[in-house]
């Protein structure tokens, strides 16, 4: 008898140690999911509010561009999506072409091509780098387009931007073809010969680059457009799927508390 006590009782040491030993990665488990539903709700907040201010931007009428002298000072988190006009000569001599992935915010466009990136010459003799517009690949080459380089001062519409970031996986860009895969003004600035260090004729070049909205060219292409906001927010549903896990999780783990411990009392009864 006393054999089968000692067992019982050993064999329900080992279940409370067990017990012990799976509540800790379950607990730990249950604060991951739970901050990663937290972190999706702000996420949701920010995504929100971040529309919201887009969209008011993208809806204010034009301002003036404003001078180079206050270029530096720009914030982006300020005045990205700022829509200005200004007048200025293209130098369709120095367009780049920018490979074009799908964009959010224009959903007009479709198809593999290009954005084309052309210096705009201002009266002061600074340089903008503007985004012109989307061309299908078939249309890259400028002499296939040739109607759509507007000659002499030119009235532009268009948002500010500033340049895309580079990651480990972004492609290296192909200078001597004339192709970035990076939106970078100042990159594409370099390459032309457009600072000043390389040119002492020129002005500074804006460290933004500007989304032409109009005017639409003779013939169309490049294609501009008006931005438009379509980001997506799922963060509520992803929230709920991982409020959801961590619920699932508190259900198992007491389930089979519940049932183990009964086991266990009985035993040592």
């Amino acid at each position: 008898m006393n054999r089968a006590q000692d067992e019982r009782r050993t064999s329900y040491r080992s279940w409370r140690r067990s017990w012990l030993g799976l509540l800790i990665p379950a607990l730990v488990a249950f604060a991951v999911l739970v901050a990663l539903g937290t972190w999706q709700i702000q996420r949701k907040a920010w995504k929100e509010s971040l529309i919201v201010t887009l969209t008011e931007r993208l809806a204010a009428p034009p301002v003036t561009l404003p001078p180079a002298a206050a270029w530096s000072t720009l914030d982006p988190a300020e005045d990205e999506y700022l829509r200005v006009k200004f007048v200025g000569n293209f130098d369709y001599r120095n367009e780049a072409l920018v490979y074009a992935t799908a964009s959010a915010f224009r959903p007009d466009v479709s198809g593999t091509g290009y954005w084309v990136f052309t210096p705009a010459r201002l009266a002061d003799g600074t340089t903008v780098i503007v985004n012109r517009g989307f061309v299908p690949d078939a249309r890259k080459d400028a002499a296939t387009r040739a109607s759509g380089q507007i000659a002499g001062p030119v009235e532009l519409v268009g948002v500010l931007r500033w340049p895309d970031e580079r990651h480990w996986f972004s492609p290296a860009d192909d200078p001597a073809h004339n192709v970035w895969f990076t939106r970078d003004p100042s990159a594409i600035a370099a390459a032309k010969g457009l600072i000043n260090g390389l040119n002492k004729s020129l002005g500074a070049v804006a460290p933004f680059y500007v989304e032409q909205e109009t005017p639409v060219p003779p013939g169309g292409l490049p294609q501009p457009g008006k931005l438009v906001v379509q980001l997506r927010n799922q963060h509520l549903g992803y929230a709920i799927t991982w409020y959801g896990l961590a619920l699932v999780l508190v259900v198992v783990f007491a389930a089979w508390a519940r049932k183990t411990s009964r086991e266990a009392r009985r035993d040592e009864a």
